[in-house]
């Protein structure tokens, strides 16, 4: 059996975007999205197992355009359709609304795929269940993005919830993944620094959060950072799921330190120009930043 370097687990979102200016972009999206086209830039071999309603949206087609892809589609009776309103020019504050939601993931539907990491990269709570995490700990490193166990849906709203089983599945983590807002959530905590040591103390390995001026990793009691240098921020929508993708995959070979710059330097690039990392993984290397 093939053993991809990872497997992307989420579904695809059927994106409106509005620009703080008012301009409004319809577009596919999702962090499975997002996640697939950074890593199969950097030539890792990527399976994703993508969810939505196959007769409204191709998930073949999706990623037709990202090298070193497997598709393993997923019917849902609906997809996750969603709106988001960005009210400032770095496009950090926005007001999320959510049409409708996919059908949870089960264990039961996920084929035998061999994988060094197993990658979670849902959207809103339930639609990655926490069994998923026990079940892909027993088969893999996990990736998790946490926004999938905090974003509620609640009347077309999206709204942050603490997360009640933290304690009991972080230790299950490989490689954590929340921003500044949703590290507050769960930790109660607005220093980021302080915030990300709690994390890493509630039993996930390796924990990156991400703001709009940097992205911050702890390992290992080690707190790492590296700048976003983006020139524009026309790219903003997909920052955290580049960056998370970025670091998991480059950290395979490398030291914290050097994926955490890594990823701050493939995602100040994607963040200059809207859609997924298309970018070229010896530019990034040129750059000096890994």
């Amino acid at each position: 059996m093939k053993l991809f370097d990872s497997l992307i687990i989420g579904e695809i979102a059927q994106d409106t975007n509005v620009d703080y200016d008012g301009t409004t972009v319809k577009a596919i999206g999702g962090a499975v999205y997002y996640s697939a086209f950074a890593a199969s830039a950097m030539g890792h071999q990527i399976a994703v197992l993508p969810k939505a309603d196959t007769s409204q949206i191709d998930l073949h087609q999706a990623f037709a355009d990202a090298s070193n892809v497997k598709v393993f589609p997923l019917h849902s009776k609906t997809s996750f359709v969603t709106k988001n309103v960005y009210h400032t020019p770095d496009r950090e504050r926005r007001t999320s609304t959510v049409d409708s939601v996919i059908e949870p993931y089960s264990p039961f539907e996920v084929p035998e795929i061999n994988a060094r990491i197993w990658h979670l990269a849902g959207l809103v709570a339930g639609d990655i269940p926490n069994e998923m995490i026990s079940y892909a700990a027993q088969r893999a490193m996990v990736a998790l993005d946490v926004q999938t166990m905090l974003r509620h849906a609640e009347n077309g709203t999206m709204i942050l919830k603490d997360w009640p089983e933290k304690k009991e599945y972080l230790p299950l983590i490989h490689y954590l993944k929340t921003d500044a807002a949703e590290a507050e959530t769960l930790t109660g905590e607005q220093d980021r620094a302080k915030a990300i040591r709690i994390l890493a103390s509630w039993g996930a390995k390796e924990v990156m959060l991400t703001h709009h001026t940097e992205v911050m990793v702890c390992v290992d009691g080690e707190i790492y950072a590296a700048p976003f240098t983006a020139r524009n921020l026309s790219g903003r929508t997909g920052r955290g799921d580049t960056c998370f993708a970025s670091y998991c995959y480059w950290r395979l070979n490398h030291t914290p330190e050097e994926a955490c710059r890594f990823a701050a330097a493939v995602t100040s690039r994607k963040m200059e120009r809207p859609g997924p990392f298309k970018g070229n993984i010896n530019d990034i290397s040129a750059q000096g930043s890994c």
